[in-house]
């Protein structure tokens, strides 16, 4: 949360940052499907890592001197590694399902980041998380419907990810103890795009010219991602940032449906809401506390 009052102005720039989260993360689902009509996902992820790797590449002799010092480098492929199988899972679900309902079920990422912070750093589950927890758990239940609908696989991948997403979280708030933010991305890349690309040779498809501007935009939007929301959290308070980032299920849903053709159940929207309420309510409650999450977001 901010520290400094905020003017008019500095509350309109983070506004502005966090529309252009709102924008990326919505420009990678559609660049995902797009590419996912004939790419393997381990093509896309790795395309994703490429473009990276080349608007950072001006920043690595920057960032070399700390980079070679490899401080907590076990840690950082630990965490690279899990983020990969979460990216991984993340995109075969835009592939697979509504893109609504992947934005739902990744809305639950605040649930595993509260379990994996307690897990691994000690930090106490508060009683509005712990309400956030269950009722989050009980929209996952409204969206999935288990013994009335058939239950999808591809549901329990999304979740999958958003656990991943979770725990990587948690990782790279205990690598920001050692590593600056900028080398954190730039090991990200450096890491996945190998990992990415050894596990697609195993599957190559056809790259055909129609891919070319979906991998750009893919790749571009992976990094304007994260680089907007932490310029957003930097300028605003958590309580403004994060009801902006709900709006990502409504303008996704309605994508969906123009784009797609996917419409959205009563039980999904009751599933959302559930959601999105109790971690915003809890959100509110460890505000006034003092006691925000550790971490809140992708990375």
């Amino acid at each position: 949360m901010s520290q400094q009052p905020q003017t008019d102005e500095s509350l309109a720039n983070g506004v502005m940052w966090m529309c252009g989260s709102l924008a990326s993360f919505i420009g990678m689902a559609i660049a995902s499907r797009e590419l996912s009509a004939n790419l393997s996902t381990f093509q896309i992820l790795a395309f994703r890592s490429a473009i990276g790797l080349v608007v950072i590449a001006a920043l690595l002799p920057r960032l070399w001197p700390e980079m070679r010092q490899m401080r907590r480098f076990g840690l950082n492929l630990l965490r690279n590694s899990v983020h990969f199988g979460a990216q991984y899972c993340w995109t075969l679900g835009v592939a697979l399902l509504p893109l609504a309902e992947v934005f739902a079920l990744e809305f639950t990422m605040p649930v595993w980041v509260a379990l994996f912070a307690f897990l691994i750093l000690g930090e106490r589950i508060t009683q509005p998380r712990m309400i956030a927890i269950g009722v989050s758990f009980l929209g996952v239940l409204v969206i999935l419907r288990p013994g009335v609908e058939v239950l999808d696989p591809a549901s329990f991948v999304v979740l999958i990810a958003a656990a991943g997403y979770g725990l990587s979280a948690v990782l790279v708030k205990l690598l920001t103890r050692s590593n600056s933010p900028a080398v954190i991305v730039a090991w990200m890349i450096l890491m996945q795009l190998p990992m990415g690309l050894a596990l697609a040779l195993l599957d190559w498809r056809p790259v055909v010219a129609g891919n070319l501007p979906w991998m750009v935009l893919a790749g571009l939007t992976g990094l304007s991602a994260h680089y907007t929301m932490a310029r957003a959290f930097r300028i605003l308070d958590a309580s403004v940032a994060i009801p902006i980032d709900f709006l990502r299920m409504p303008l996704i849903a309605l994508i969906g449906y123009a784009f797609y053709g996917e419409t959205v159940s009563a039980w999904l929207a009751l599933g959302v809401a559930m959601i999105l309420a109790s971690n915003y309510y809890a959100l509110r409650a460890e505000g006034r506390r003092g006691r925000l999450p550790a971490a809140t977001r992708r990375m």
